[in-house]
């Protein structure tokens, strides 16, 4: 984005999160602020807590401490469909599709949280109901156009190849009219040639749908070729945030990836 950071709005703002299973710490007074507009990748070894901040985002875990402000609203204790309807999607690290419904139907059923007509409408198949079944329709159609899936709409989810779910998935997540994305492991499986596609497909969706982005990521090629900043973190606490050029340089991030030898 062109314009600097100091000028555009704050969509994120994480302050002291922290987050304990019993005993456990996985998370310790994390902070992050996201701009609008921006890319900005969250990396770390396995187990360092990256997607349980994830959870505490969307709702699914309660912090122990901390806040969450979604454009100065916060978030903690909102249930996760409260915090979807505010303008937060996300996929998640293993592929969460209805495999058994065609790629069309998973995107109407991620449209329906948006359908706005009653149970009495539906069961009687009003005027309201078929107006909004059909705009439902049009824009189902219209996402999977945008995300390359058209030719597959009328295939199940499960037969996919990889690739092509995780872009399900990304489309069914924009279905609810987001601000923020949250994108777990979204090259996970892939092969180079995906890789270079979704690189592709993500700045592409940034821009398209004004998106703010935040991914985690453990293929060092995507988050380096299209973060404009990252954050790191091991053992739940954050141990250096910059560019990719400073992170892949930096003595810390490469002891906590290769170790003290390294």
């Amino acid at each position: 984005m062109n314009t600097t950071a100091e000028t555009r709005p704050v969509v994120l703002q994480i302050e002291g999160l922290t987050k304990y299973f019993g005993g456990l710490r996985a998370v310790y007074n994390f902070d992050l602020t996201l701009y609008d507009g921006d890319l900005v990748g969250l990396i770390g070894p396995n187990g360092a807590g990256k997607t349980t901040i994830f959870n505490q985002i969307t709702g699914l875990y309660l912090p122990t401490s901390g806040s969450i402000k979604f454009n100065g609203i916060e978030l903690v204790g909102f249930e996760p469909h409260e915090i979807t309807r505010l303008g937060i999607a996300r996929t998640f690290q293993n592929i969460r599709l209805f495999g058994n419904l065609t790629v069309l139907d998973n995107l109407r059923i991620a449209l329906h949280s948006q359908a706005g007509y009653s149970l009495f409408d539906g069961i009687l198949m009003t005027r309201k109901y078929r107006q909004r079944e059909a705009e439902i329709l049009e824009r189902a159609q219209e996402l999977l156009e945008i995300m390359g899936l058209t030719k597959v709409q009328n295939e199940l989810a499960r037969n996919l190849p990889y690739g092509e779910q995780r872009r399900v998935e990304i489309a069914r997540a924009l279905a609810c009219s987001p601000r923020l994305l949250l994108l777990d492991e979204p090259a996970a499986g892939m092969n180079p040639k995906e890789i270079t596609q979704l690189m592709d497909l993500i700045h592409f969706i940034r821009d398209k749908f004004k998106l703010t982005v935040l991914l985690i990521e453990h293929q060092m090629r995507l988050v380096m070729g299209i973060c404009e900043q990252i954050t790191v973190i091991d053992f739940g606490e954050i141990i250096a945030r910059g560019t990719p050029k400073e992170i892949q340089n930096n003595p810390r991030v490469i002891e906590a990836y290769l170790g003290k030898g390294a």
